[in-house]
């Protein structure tokens, strides 16, 4: 017969059958089942059983405050996961402990630093056809870029090579059509294809989706009023996120639409050839263009020297100004150094703001943001001087809310470890309930020094001894050859063999109070977390103004560092259709 839980069990497996159900048990995600089966020969852990017998339940499980590293396992293996968490406090629930999918994880919709690699983005994409047009809208949900454009089938496959998106949404029964082109396209790009609600991709619900997630009455002020089926695309991605993340996407808060004749286009063939950012015969990072290149210091610089090399630019104004700014590095070495030395304490900016506004953060993630928008105010001193237009410009985004840099500082303690339900995360003097609390449980074992030096006065018993165990609690520990000594008021709690055990109404008191308060501690310093996060959160596009400045002066000072290693010079850039190069040599 099935318990609740394993009734529990089966009933949100049902909802998620395409998903692998991690199921939060106390300490562990459990997987039942086929799912524990498929676990165990992923994960390459041990396959036991929740019961005995021909009713046998296969069962397997991995600690929760590792699961990262399983998760990993489990998207490279190409598999989906639903994560699903206990929504109450055990100690609290009467029955079983309620229990739901507070996430599902999938190739494009990663955001933990531990899953992604940090210098190339991890875009989710869709594709809607209409006719000739194939609409394609890709976003990435780690940093909040979003963008689509409405392009020919013949160029399908170029653009999605072009930024290799780790997942591709299709309307439902396209996926695995083998007379679909458009799904064949798909599938011979991207390594995993997803099937979504068909009604979604209709033009009309989709415009819905998407003005109720920008609360607008329209695309227009995102310049996406024209846009045709790419349209339908970008609304089945922000429903399918919604579906999946489960939290706030209030980090995605713009779409663009991507100008296509800003750009060269680039076909798949040439891409390889290039080897712009994989080599063609191993598929590795070193030895390509991009590795050459790359001298970025922040993860925001690495991405962004990515999408310049994949999509090099063809205006010759715009080329000229990135070729100024790199100029003024190359020309500064003061300048070059100082920067760099900056941006070498600035971490993912981008990725933090997501988390946080997703509410996934911890802690350290705070911490993290803190340190780097702290670094705003010598980056824009270190570049002040440097009258370099792109530069001076870049310094307007380098404006730090100091708000949240004091709050963080004010609020989060600054040895906070990675778990947050655990304590030891809010900084002493934020909260006055919380120092009571604290203090409380620092002066236990003074107060307990002073009530056994006092019972052993008033008792005359001199190996009288308090103790604490998780079991019995706080006990009076007293040998059987004083037996005669223990007061009337003293309450018999557990014999052993030379030595019984005793409570009084002051120590259990007591006892109440240092365990009441441990529990209070633990519950007030996440509810004070969550305050500072989602006041964090409301500064969310700031902190992504921020990042993105960082990433042009980044990258600009990577190409600079670059230049001056491999000794190269500026070519100058005409509308003349011809092209002559001087004793040229080949980057790699």
């Amino acid at each position: 017969m099935a318990t609740p839980v394993m009734e529990q069990y089966k009933r949100i497996k049902r909802e998620h059958a395409d998903a692998v159900l991690f199921f939060r048990m106390g300490d562990f995600y459990e997987m039942f089942f086929d799912d524990a089966k498929l676990a165990a020969k992923v994960l390459g852990i041990a396959l036991t059983s929740r019961s005995k017998g021909p009713g046998a339940v296969p069962m397997a499980g991995v600690p929760h405050h590792a699961v990262e590293g399983y998760l990993q396992k489990m998207i490279r293996a190409g598999y989906r996961v639903a994560i699903c968490d206990q929504l109450e406090d055990p100690s609290q629930a009467r029955g079983i402990v309620e229990r739901g999918v507070t996430r599902i994880v999938t190739p494009g919709t990663l955001t933990e630093d531990a899953l992604l690699e940090s210098k190339r983005p991890n875009y989710l994409a869709a594709v809607c056809a209409d006719g000739h047009s194939v609409g394609l809208a890709w976003v990435d949900v780690s940093t909040g870029r979003f963008l689509a454009r409405d392009i020919e089938v013949e160029i399908l496959a170029d653009e999605l090579n072009r930024f290799a998106p780790a997942e591709c949404l299709l309307p439902e029964g396209r996926t695995q059509d083998p007379e679909d082109r458009i799904a064949a396209i798909v599938r011979s790009v991207v390594p995993s294809v997803t099937p979504h609600r068909g009604w979604v991709f209709d033009r009309d619900n989709a415009l819905r989706i998407l003005t109720d997630h920008f609360k607008t009455h329209s695309l227009d002020g995102f310049g996406c009023d024209s846009l045709g089926p790419a349209l339908s695309s970008a609304g089945a991605l922000i429903d399918y996120l919604q579906e999946t993340q489960r939290t706030s996407l209030s980090h995605i808060f713009r779409i663009e639409p991507y100008v296509a004749e800003a750009y060269c286009g680039l076909d798949r063939t040439t891409r390889r050839c290039l080897e712009l950012t994989e080599t063609q015969r191993e598929g590795r990072r070193e030895g390509s263009l991009l590795w050459v290149l790359d001298r970025t210091e922040t993860p925001m610089g690495g991405r962004l020297l990515h999408d310049w090399v994949t999509q090099p630019l063809r205006r010759i104004d715009e080329i000229t100004a990135r070729q100024d700014g790199v100029e003024a590095f190359v020309k500064d070495t003061r300048l070059r150094n100082g920067v760099r030395d900056i941006l070498h304490e600035i971490g993912d900016m981008e990725r933090l703001a997501a988390r946080i506004s997703s509410g996934r953060c911890n802690a350290r993630d705070l911490l993290g943001l803190k340190n780097s928008l702290r670094q705003m105010a010598p980056l824009r001193e270190a570049t002040g001087w440097c009258e370099q237009p792109l530069l001076a410009s870049l310094r307007e985004g380098l404006q730090a809310p100091g708000e949240v840099i004091d709050l963080i500082e004010r609020a989060i303690a600054p040895d906070a470890p990675h778990t947050l339900r655990d304590g030891g995360i809010i900084r002493e003097g934020h909260n006055a309930e919380l120092d009571e609390i604290r203090s409380i449980r620092r002066e236990g074992k003074q107060w307990i020094a002073r009530f056994q030096a006092n019972e052993i006065k008033r008792t005359g018993i001199p190996s009288l001894k308090v103790g604490f165990n998780q079991v019995f609690g706080y006990y009076i520990e007293v040998t059987r050859t004083h037996d005669e000594k223990v007061p009337p008021h003293y309450i018999r709690k557990q014999t052993l063999k030379n030595a019984e055990r005793y409570i009084t109404p002051e120590l259990k008191e007591y006892e109440s109070k240092v365990l009441n308060a441990e529990e209070r501690g633990k519950t007030l310093e996440y509810e004070l977390f969550v305050k500072v996060r989602d006041e964090v959160a409301r500064h969310t596009h700031e902190v992504q103004r921020c990042a993105a400045s960082v990433a042009v002066i980044d990258t600009l000072c990577s190409l600079a560092q670059a230049a001056v290693e491999n000794n190269y010079v500026r070519p100058r850039v005409s509308d003349d259709p011809a092209i002559e190069i001087r004793d040229g040599r080949h980057p790699v």
